[in-house]
């Protein structure tokens, strides 16, 4: 974005432009965690609510944490992907369930 700017100097209008570079935030991944602890159920219910995932889809990354150990659940700015880790936490933790988070900066 470009941003003119006048000034006077000596009885001669002087314009000078300005460019504003507007980059988007960077992105962090929320990676979710197996536990032998944490029931399959719950975790489907936490992507559900938390990360606002179809039933289909949740179930999918429940799989996938539970086969390969984690799972990226979502992609966000940083306070955001922060709000929900803990959101998530703070659920796991009311329900005695062990559940653990990690974000990361997201790689591109």
């Amino acid at each position: 974005m470009a941003q003119d700017n006048w000034q006077n100097q000596g009885g001669v209008g002087v314009k000078e432009q300005t460019i504003i570079t507007v980059r988007p935030p960077q992105q962090y991944r929320v990676v979710m965690l197996n536990d032998d602890v944490t029931t399959m159920d719950f975790v489907v219910m936490v992507l559900q609510q938390v990360f606002r995932k179809s039933m289909a889809d949740a179930t999918s990354l429940m799989m996938k944490i539970h086969t390969t150990g984690q799972a990226v659940v979502g992609v966000y700015s940083y306070d955001i992907a922060v709000t929900l880790k803990q959101k998530a936490v703070n659920l796991a933790r009311v329900n005695g369930f062990p559940l653990q988070l990690r974000v990361v900066p997201d790689e591109e």
